[in-house]
């Protein structure tokens, strides 16, 4: 099977400590992979090194197939990989609709019509269509996140990265970004994130994953993963269990 995105034995080394110790990761078209674990665990660190922001010292990456190892991040981004980090990351200074336009520009997309559609649409989707004219500073934190929602898919990526995509958002907003995902998701875009904010996160995952210091140490689907021992044990202790396992098929 070809994975729309794959992580084959990622290193990445900081002086003689390891951030990320051969991590393995693959993921499939549609799917919502949750990438959970505790602070430091190097969740970050391994998106960054999918999306090109930081070279991994060993291992392989691979997107549709081809080997994107060496490639900058602009020239994935182009190839499809669609990126939200965690910290804010917009242009103070200019509008809404200045932001799309930029990100698109840099990320390859068409010129004219189809350009403002996008823009426009992207805004629509996200809730920011009545602010298109306004300065992203003016922006409250859960709006500017909205903004680099609407960004990312501009030009629909074929794998968006969400580093705490739900960070400084509201519950209502959380479930609304979510629910988006999801959409995405049934659409074929293939979606990795990571973010503290567990319930919403099981939520949307069709797979979880846990990292431990530098290494996946769990993987299970999200009813399954929430009640791993060793979730439980490191991870989650005694928070409460709120994905219900997927109903039983019928059978005639």
């Amino acid at each position: 099977m070809t994975f729309v995105l794959e992580a084959r034995g990622v290193r990445v080394e900081r002086g003689k400590k390891a951030i990320l110790r051969d991590v393995e990761v693959s993921a499939e078209p549609g799917e919502v992979v949750g990438v959970l674990g505790p602070s430091g665990a190097g969740k970050s660190t391994l998106f960054r090194a999918l999306t090109g922001e930081v070279p991994p010292d060993a291992g392989t990456i691979l997107l549709g197939g081809e080997d994107v190892t060496t490639w900058p991040l602009w020239r994935r981004a182009r190839a499809g990989i669609g990126y939200i980090p965690q910290s804010a990351s917009v242009f103070w200074e200019l509008t809404v609709r200045a932001n799309l336009e930029t990100y698109r520009s840099v990320a390859g997309g068409d010129g004219g019509r189809e350009k403002r559609h996008a823009i426009e649409g992207a805004a629509d989707r996200v809730g920011l269509s009545h602010r298109l004219d306004v300065r992203a500073g003016e922006l409250s934190a859960g709006e500017r996140r909205r903004l680099e929602f609407a960004r990312a898919i501009t030009r629909m990526p074929k794998v968006l990265i969400c580093d705490e995509p739900f960070a400084g958002v509201d519950p209502n907003g959380a479930a609304q970004l979510g629910d988006l995902l999801m959409e995405l998701a049934t659409g074929g875009v293939t979606v990795l994130l990571a973010d503290h904010h567990v319930a919403e996160a099981l939520r949307v995952c069709t797979r979880a994953l846990l990292l431990l210091d530098g290494s996946v140490a769990a993987a299970a689907e999200p009813h399954e993963f929430q009640e791993h021992p060793l979730v439980r044990g490191r991870y989650l202790g005694t928070w409460t269990r709120s994905v219900p396992p997927p109903p039983p098929s019928s059978t005639k």
